[in-house]
């Protein structure tokens, strides 16, 4: 079965000067949920936004905030997101010591759970958590800055988590240089989410609708199709 294609704009390559109003256009053009990296500077090499920053911007979106956690205590964290009006975290595999235990304590603050797949992952790994989660995010480039080139080295492991994710309620996502070409090669291999950043924000047409329906178009073209008509 087919699942729906679901496009995430990623506000890492917005215009950070109107956040604000980039989370608005980005709902408004289409997007399907909102993608929030948080990053502290210690778990990758750069700085982004908070929670006082995700909760400004509830007041332009009643879209689905998702938040990819890249800091440290992760769990010291869950709180203030919840209180910021967050939906969904998602988690590395090695950000705590007690991975069940945060996974729980996050389903305890009524958000869903997602696993972050790097390119130095194993799919693997995810076997234990299946039952608990509701997305797992392959990550397409190293982890920590937009703009970078997507890593075709990462197909397979695509289809080795659709393979293991199975008929299980899971989106399997990509993140990290989607295009409408790299979205093709993804979708043909399993995901069915994507995380768009400069694609949507940076587009050379500045039209965010046009951009987010570029994307669900190739995406949707390429599951619907055999491989020789894509």
């Amino acid at each position: 079965m087919t699942r729906p294609v679901q496009i995430i704009p990623s506000i890492l390559a917005a215009d950070y000067a109107r956040l604000g109003d980039e989370v608005m256009k980005a709902d408004q053009a289409g997007g399907d949920r909102i993608h929030l990296d948080m990053i502290d500077g210690h778990v990758f090499k750069n700085l982004s936004f908070g929670p006082r920053m995700f909760q400004a911007l509830r007041a332009y979106t009643k879209k689905p905030f998702d938040v990819h956690l890249m800091a440290t205590p992760a769990h010291e964290w869950i709180d203030a997101l919840k209180e910021a009006g967050c939906d969904r975290i998602l988690i590395h595999l090695d950000l705590e010591s007690n991975i069940p235990n945060l996974i729980h304590s996050i389903h305890a603050h009524a958000m869903s759970v997602g696993l972050v797949l790097t390119p130095r992952d194993n799919a693997e790994e995810i076997r234990p958590f299946l039952d608990h989660i509701h997305v797992v995010n392959v990550m397409t480039v190293d982890p920590g800055f937009g703009g970078q080139l997507f890593l075709q080295a990462m197909m397979p492991k695509i289809s080795e988590v659709r393979s293991i994710i199975g008929k299980r309620s899971i989106d399997l996502s990509v993140d990290g240089g989607v295009t409408r070409e790299t979205a093709k090669l993804a979708a043909r291999a399993g995901a069915d989410c994507f995380v768009a950043g400069t694609s949507i924000f940076k587009s050379e047409s500045k039209n965010y609708r046009d951009a987010i329906t570029a994307l669900r178009d190739a995406a949707s073209l390429a599951t619907s199709k055999s491989p020789e008509t894509v």
